[in-house]
């Protein structure tokens, strides 16, 4: 049985701004991602200690994911999210580090997934999750996924959408796929969106 779905909220994070739903929550003309990110966990007032040891990536997808999350009370949350550099950021740092003494710490943050599981731990979600990694943003592959995990019961919502991060260079865009919602999930919603 095919169902129609929704897109509950969606979050944008570049050029220095963070979004919800199209209206900027926070704005800011730093010089670096990590002067931006920080500004925007300060400016959202999270409390989550965690957040400062994670890469680049995590930080971008968490932020993303907690604008999108943070009052939502459902568990059953599938995550489907993708990007076109992997981990390659933290990768490259990792290499560096081992020149030296390879570092645990920028170890663990070497597979794009752990954004993931950062995700997960901060709101208890316990529920099916996948990481790709496309050319170029792929809602199609999103769409059909998202729908996939809710049609077979296994996810009640879904988090989806594309986290990139690449030499300072980064870009989210995360939307929340439900039963109800203010735009229909298809694959031209989710590509005006972006």
């Amino acid at each position: 049985m095919k169902n129609d779905y929704h897109i509950q909220s969606y979050c944008h994070i570049r050029n220095n701004d963070i979004s919800l739903n199209g209206n900027s929550l926070y704005k800011d003309d730093a010089d670096s991602f990590s002067e931006f990110i920080k500004a925007v966990y300060k400016h959202l007032k999270i409390d989550y200690s965690k957040f400062f040891k994670m890469d680049s990536l995590s930080k971008l997808a968490f932020i993303a994911a907690d604008t999108l999350l943070v009052e939502e009370t459902e568990k059953n949350i599938g995550l489907v999210l993708s990007n076109k550099a992997a981990s390659l950021d933290t990768d490259r740092k990792h290499q560096e580090s081992i020149k030296d003494y390879p570092s645990p710490a920028v170890f663990v943050y070497t597979l794009p997934n752990i954004c993931l599981g950062e995700i997960s731990i901060k709101h208890q979600l316990y529920s099916e999750n996948s990481f790709f990694v496309f050319d170029s943003f792929n809602a199609e592959a999103l769409h059909t996924y998202a729908n996939s995990l809710l049609d077979e019961e296994k996810s009640e919502k879904v988090l989806c959408g594309w986290v990139n991060f690449d030499d300072g260079k980064y870009d989210a865009f995360l939307y929340v796929v439900a039963k109800k919602g203010t735009f229909v999930h298809s694959i031209a919603e989710i590509n005006r969106l972006y």
